[in-house]
């Protein structure tokens, strides 16, 4: 029988966790083994179809952190466990897990950027010797927008952590924006052994990176994550073409280098 990489297949929800106002994350069963950072196309018939990455995954299972923002996404909200959603994938290159084993790692998220870093910053704790450290920086609009609230208690315990709102002032958490906050990172102190992740909307992730770039950080040291509406997931449609690089298939992870000159 041919392999068709583009047919969806019918998935049991297992379990559904709100998380904020407008999101939730979805416990799928599948045998789908994504890598780090990948994204998987989910589906409702009659419906549509979006490209969400993997917040975490297991043994016959996956995670989707799911932001209600438009026609598909809203009609997961309806949903509950027990009742299907379809998959298919999972596409494009994860993290570059060879350049960060063994290496100090800084990952700076914005809003639900942070979904396609939690299965790695997951790793990171379950294999303590993957990397020298991680220094973790996350920010949200306001505190009704946090994600992962028992994750980020642990992740305070085992990663130098900063916490942001744009702001609002609560205990623990910082204000202001992410990219604020890249000079208190110890750049200097990892001797060039390093990567830094940065996730996102564009915008941030622009100054994020301009940021780390002006406070010693190299290019090369630099890996983004674009969100897009991908369709056929396959780089064959061009929906999420630009220029001549086609995110799907060529990313969504991206070197800076790279993603600096894709340009919209």
């Amino acid at each position: 029988m041919i392999n068709n990489p583009v047919k969806p297949k019918p998935c049991k929800i297992l379990d559904i966790v709100r998380e904020s106002d407008l999101e939730c994350t979805f416990r799928v069963e599948t045998d789908i083994v994504p890598e780090h950072g990948q994204f998987i196309q989910l589906s409702i018939p009659k419906v549509g179809e979006a490209p969400i990455s993997a917040s975490g995954f297991g043994k016959g299972y996956l995670d989707f952190t799911v932001r209600s923002v438009g026609k598909v996404t809203n009609e997961m909200f309806a949903l509950k466990p027990g009742d299907t959603l379809f998959l298919r994938g999972a596409y494009g290159h994860g993290w570059p897990l060879d350049e960060i084993r063994g290496k100090h790692l800084v990952a700076i998220t914005g809003g639900t950027g942070c979904a396609p870093v939690r299965s790695l910053l997951g790793k990171c704790q379950e294999e303590p010797d993957f990397v020298k450290s991680v220094f973790l920086i996350s920010g949200f609009k306001c505190e009704s927008g946090i994600l992962y609230k028992k994750d980020f208690e642990n992740y305070k315990k085992n990663f130098n952590t900063i916490c942001t709102l744009d702001k609002e002032k609560i205990d623990g958490w910082e204000v202001g924006l992410v990219s604020e906050h890249v000079q208190k990172i110890p750049l200097k102190n990892y001797n060039d052994n390093y990567i830094i992740l940065i996730v996102g909307p564009p915008v941030m992730m622009k100054f994020t990176a301009l940021e780390c770039v002006k406070n010693g950080a190299k290019e090369e040291n630099i890996w983004v994550s674009f969100e897009r509406k991908m369709s056929c997931a396959i780089g064959k449609c061009g929906h999420c073409r630009i220029d001549e690089v086609y995110v799907c298939a060529d990313g969504p992870v991206f070197n800076y280098k790279r993603a600096k000159e894709l340009i919209d």
